[in-house]
């Protein structure tokens, strides 16, 4: 992957604490751009995940483009959309007791944005009845994760009457394709939406057709788009990649051609020369996260470092008998595999413009609120 490093160098970093968040806004525009091409420049076609985000500086982002619908997986995560001014936001994740109330809360605080709810069984629904958020179904496409299975469209039909007015429609997350190869990805994922649609033939033949059918992470976007069973069956189909609006190196491997660049990287200090092949820099899986696997990142500029397994602060980079070991103390940018949790692992972002710190921004969504956030009474000791 030709990414070149003088397109994301900082001047005068040795005053910057590392491991340091970097994001550059206008490599953030251009992939909310290059996804907006990939929709027919339809902002209402998107409904981006903000799991990868984050901030509320880059929502609102989304929304100077037009981009008004979200979903998101945390309380955290709907109120940033909802202080930001998201104008519609499903919890795409089944919450119930404590999260369910908070979710309830939040959506009262703010009546300006449209929230619901995701369910798979009555239990679920009955949660949300008598509330005025919306409804959508969860349909299991065959990842195992959450929902009704894609073949059983009488359940969905059922809990869909059940629902009555509140239902809203069905949500259908096929991350798993990304272990598909690419030669077969659009046609393992254009099956998938002949089995959904089979789903919404039967809520349309009962009478509950789905206002809207939300479809496609990152490495099924442009087959969700392009799936022409979901043109003109009266409702409206939105794809929801997420971890487009910065990427990573395996986001990038999964979209080529489609526009996409880095957005956000971390910058790391080399820290030790422990032996004459390797060096270490401080950007252990506390900072760039370690759940995709080995390697975690890619070192920007320079592809002969191959960056080893991490432990909590240390990322041990193996450097080639004939290449330029780095010295303690150099910096080094680093591209992660898996941007979304690395985002997570940081209080802050600086914003790069021009080579520059053009300003500080919270990473507002990080973790998760307190977890006495409904509470009624003090706990005691």
């Amino acid at each position: 992957m030709d990414i070149q490093l003088s397109e994301y160098a900082l001047h005068d970093v040795d005053q910057i604490l590392t491991p340091a968040l970097l994001i550059y806004p206008e490599c953030v525009d251009r992939n909310i751009q290059a996804t907006l091409r990939m929709v027919g420049s339809d902002p209402e076609r998107w409904r981006p995940h903000i799991k990868t985000a984050k901030l509320k500086a880059v929502v609102r982002r989304f929304l100077d483009y037009g981009i008004r619908n979200f979903k998101c997986a945390t309380s955290l995560e709907l109120l940033t959309a909802c202080e930001a001014g998201a104008a519609d936001v499903l919890v795409a994740f089944p919450v119930t007791g404590a999260n369910a109330e908070r979710i309830r809360e939040i959506a009262s605080q703010y009546p300006g944005t449209r929230v619901s709810a995701l369910v798979e069984s009555s239990e679920q629904a009955a949660l949300w009845r008598g509330t005025n958020l919306g409804v959508f179904i969860d349909v299991n496409p065959g990842m195992d994760r959450t929902g009704i299975d894609q073949d059983r469209a009488d359940v969905v039909s059922k809990l869909a009457a059940e629902i009555g007015g509140a239902f809203r429609g069905l949500h259908y997350y096929d991350g798993h394709v990304s272990g598909v190869g690419a030669s077969e990805r659009e046609s393992k994922t254009h099956e998938g939406y002949s089995r959904l649609l089979r789903i919404v033939h039967a809520l349309s033949d009962a009478g509950m057709s789905p206002g809207e059918v939300i479809t496609s992470g990152t490495p099924a976007a442009p087959y969700g788009f392009s799936y022409g069973g979901f043109n003109g069956g009266g409702f409206i189909q939105r794809i929801s990649p997420g971890t487009v609006v910065y990427n990573d190196f395996t986001s990038l491997e999964q979209l080529p051609g489609y526009g996409y660049v880095p957005a956000v990287l971390v910058l790391s200090t080399v820290v030790s020369q422990p032996t004459s092949h390797h060096v270490t820099c401080d950007a252990g899986h506390k900072s760039v996260s370690a759940d995709a696997g080995v390697p975690t990142c890619q070192v920007v500029g320079r592809p002969d470092l191959k960056p080893q397994k991490p432990s909590e602060e240390h990322l041990p980079i193996e450097v080639p008998a004939t290449g330029d070991r780095p010295r303690i103390g150099d910096k080094l940018y680093l591209l992660p595999r898996h941007v979304c949790p690395t985002v997570n692992n940081f209080d802050e972002a600086l914003f790069i413009v021009n080579g520059r710190i053009d300003k500080v921004e919270a990473v507002t969504a990080r973790g998760h609120e307190s977890a006495l956030a409904v509470a009624k009474t003090p706990v005691t000791a």
